[in-house]
This record gives structure tokens, C-alpha cells and sequence, in this order.
């Protein structure tokens, strides 16, 4: 099975399962070809490619509790690692997750994080996941179209299928189109603004969806999410 990096995929088994045919499909490969073509023309493609599948190696499919839908990756230096909205320590918050932290804090009472890294949520079954898990350098959006969208679509389909009750946070029009076929008898769909700060204001501010997820997963026995770091890096 070989990857859109180049090479066998490197993915958790689980996904690796669930998602096989999509990687033997012909829009996989063509998927690969754009990324190696684009690489050989000398483009600089975030994230790195061990990275792309960042999200699903972090959190199995049989661990996702909740599903949080990004767009595109950062496509800043520095900034991309295969989680939405996440960065690396000693990168600067993007405006988007600003915005995130003082809903969180406002929801939760949890203070922001001094940086951005989200593996914390990741590794208790948080799937940050983006629709498409490549850009090319300072163009944003310059990788959409080319086959992302129908990969992570079968990812939120498998997601969909699981027998236990999953959330899914959907910020903003994008991400509540993409999920539309979500089945809400069994999981909960959280829906509101985007927290970029073109949009925060009309609806994710004071929207609690952190309380709203743990009350559900609580009340179906799957525990909670520790949303802070237990006070120790805050």
C-alpha cells in the first residue's frame, strides 16, 4: 500500500483498515502524481510528508470521540503539523486558535495555553482533522480540488459508522457542508461560527462546545476530555 508521500503508508492500523480501498483507488494516485510533480518543480509543500496523516496516527479510529474539522493546513513556515488548527511550541498562535482558547476559557474557565500544540487533545481521541492535508507555501487553499476532499470524507464516513456516539465540532459553513451526511440520531453535531476573527463574533463566542462534548460523552459513558493540561503547562 503505498502512500501519497512517497513510499509504504505509515499509518495506524486501524485507519490503515478502514481506508484501504481509498489508497488503491485511482484518485489516490492521482493525488500522488500532483504531489510528487508539485515537489519536483521545486514547491515547498506543508506539512512535511511523514506529517499528512499526523491526525489519524495520533488518534485510532476506534479511540475517536470527538471530530474537530478544519479547512486547509497553515501554510506558514513553521506552522502546519497534520493536526487542524494546532502549531508547534514556539510558534506563534494563528488567529483562529486565539479565538478558540478564550472560548475555552470562557466555557471551561480553563486560562490559554502559552502555545498552540494540540497533540494533548489528539492523544485523547480528538480527530483534528483537516479536509485537505496539504498546501503549497504562502498560497493558501492551493491544494483544494486535487483528491483530499473525497479521502477525508471516507475518513468522517468511518468515523460516522462507529458504533459509539462521536461529536463532531463544526466550525463555520465549510465544515458543516462537508459533514452534512453525519448521522445526528446517534452522534452529536455541534454547528456555529468560525472562530477566525472575521467570524467569531457572529456565533462561536459563547457557543460552549467543549462543556456541550464532555456533558454528551459523559452522559454515554465514553468519560470526558481534559480540554487544559492538568494545570502543568498552562
Amino acid at each position: 500500500m503505498h502512500g501519497v508521500a512517497g513510499g509504504e503508508v505509515k499509518l495506524e492500523e486501524s485507519w490503515k483498515t478502514a481506508l484501504a480501498a481509498e489508497f488503491e483507488s485511482p484518485y489516490m494516485a492521482a493525488l500522488r502524481q500532483f504531489l510528487q510533480s508539485e515537489k519536483q518543480a521545486g514547491k515547498q509543500i506543508f506539512p512535511k510528508g511523514s506529517e499528512y496523516f499526523r491526525a489519524l496516527d495520533l488518534t485510532p479510529l476506534d479511540e475517536v470521540r470527538v471530530v474537530i474539522l478544519g479547512q486547509d493546513p497553515y501554510h506558514g513556515e513553521g506552522q502546519a503539523h497534520g493536526l487542524s488548527f494546532s502549531v508547534r511550541p514556539g510558534v506563534r498562535l494563528p488567529p483562529s486558535l486565539v479565538n478558540i482558547y478564550k472560548e475555552l476559557q470562557a466555557d471551561l474557565g480553563i486560562p490559554p495555553a502559552r502555545d498552540g500544540f494540540l497533540e494533548h487533545w489528539a492523544r485523547q481521541g480528538v480527530l483534528l482533522l483537516n479536509s485537505v492535508l496539504t498546501v503549497e507555501r504562502a498560497l493558501a487553499a492551493s491544494h483544494q480540488g486535487k483528491g483530499w476532499e473525497k479521502f477525508t470524507d471516507a475518513v468522517i464516513r468511518a468515523v460516522n459508522a462507529k458504533p459509539e456516539p462521536v461529536v463532531f465540532i463544526l466550525w463555520g459553513s465549510y465544515a458543516q457542508k462537508k459533514a452534512t451526511f453525519v448521522d445526528r440520531d446517534r452522534h452529536l453535531v455541534l454547528r456555529s461560527a468560525h472562530p477566525s476573527p472575521l467570524s467569531a463574533h457572529n456565533g462561536f463566542f459563547g457557543s460552549k462546545p467543549f462543556s456541550q462534548a464532555n456533558a454528551f460523552l459523559k452522559a454515554h459513558g465514553r468519560g470526558e476530555v481534559d480540554w487544559g493540561r492538568g494545570g502543568s503547562d498552562q
